[in-house]
């Protein structure tokens, strides 16, 4: 994750981080630019649109669609946010829990049970770093794709790791109960903070591998490519070459806006703006580790 100054416009406005949808996007704007500049010549030249009422339906046609694919854009940026934030909820109730459960344990287990404590300072950090792994595999992302996909050699038949780190806590914790070093009081509570570890990694798979639904999508960039490319059929006579740029950076603009969508969509990949779970489990490992230390 890149952290930044959001009150330093200079480095917002003149910084290309590696992150900006600039430098994906210049192959595409540069066709854009030639292509907006083949639609001018051709129109002041030869089609000359302006001398009827065609130009003039044309924008008409812009100005309706503009407010229609905006009210589009605002709702595909706000649902790859909300998906974006959810998972970043997720792994701060995982730290949260994980604290928790190493908290209790502190205080359950008995001072001289160092083998224990040793247990689990080092099985709950570990959660985190297994569930990191988990949501980061192409075959968690397919894994309710109903196309096979024998280039993935793990998919359909994989170990779920994050489930066998979760299996292996609660045995322990089950052993100390049949050993009567716990209570049933204290088991009935440490069983519920390590279920939490398994809800929160069934609603990060839940993020994980819904996308968007593909319809949705792919009429969006439909959306963006129409309305660009008889942008400048409406504008050549009235603004002339000026066309050129403006339709390119149109165009950059609202692919630019799919483009953030597309990245934040997924807040657990390897991307600058996605989440830092690395570190988050870097956390989690050094917050067990004072309490159970």
């Amino acid at each position: 994750m890149f952290y930044y100054n959001s009150k330093d416009w200079l480095l917002a406005i003149f910084r290309i981080p590696k992150a900006d949808t600039l430098r994906p996007l210049i192959p595409t704007l540069i066709f854009i630019a030639l292509y907006s500049w083949g639609i001018v010549y051709l129109e002041v030249n030869y089609l000359k649109l302006s001398e009827n009422s065609d130009a003039r339906n044309i924008t008409i046609m812009h100005t309706l669609l503009g407010f229609a694919i905006s009210m589009l854009l605002v709702f595909r940026t706000n649902t790859a946010y909300d998906r974006w934030w959810e998972g970043r909820k997720h792994w701060g109730s995982l730290v949260n829990n994980s604290r928790n459960l190493a908290i209790k344990l502190q205080v359950f287990l008995p001072v001289e049970d160092h083998g224990s404590r040793t247990f689990f300072k080092q099985v709950i950090p570990l959660y985190a770093l297994a569930l990191r792994r988990h949501l980061q595999k192409d075959s968690t992302m397919l894994q309710l794709d109903e196309n096979p996909h024998p280039e993935l050699p793990d998919f359909g038949h994989k170990v779920h790791v994050p489930n066998k780190v979760a299996e292996s806590m609660i045995f322990k914790v089950h052993n100390l109960y049949k050993n009567k070093v716990i209570s049933g009081d204290q088991l009935i509570v440490l069983n519920g903070e390590i279920s939490s570890f398994t809800d929160i990694c069934g609603a990060c798979e839940r993020i994980k591998n819904t996308p968007i639904p593909f319809s949705y999508s792919a009429f969006i960039k439909k959306f963006i490519f129409i309305y660009v490319a008889t942008l400048p059929f409406g504008l050549a006579l009235s603004m002339g070459y000026f066309t050129i740029p403006v339709t390119t950076f149109i165009f950059y603009v609202l692919a630019s806006l799919e483009l953030i969508a597309e990245e934040i969509e997924d807040p657990f990949g390897t991307d600058s703006n996605d989440l830092p779970m690395a570190k988050i489990a870097e956390n989690i490992k050094g917050n067990v580790g004072e309490i159970l230390g």
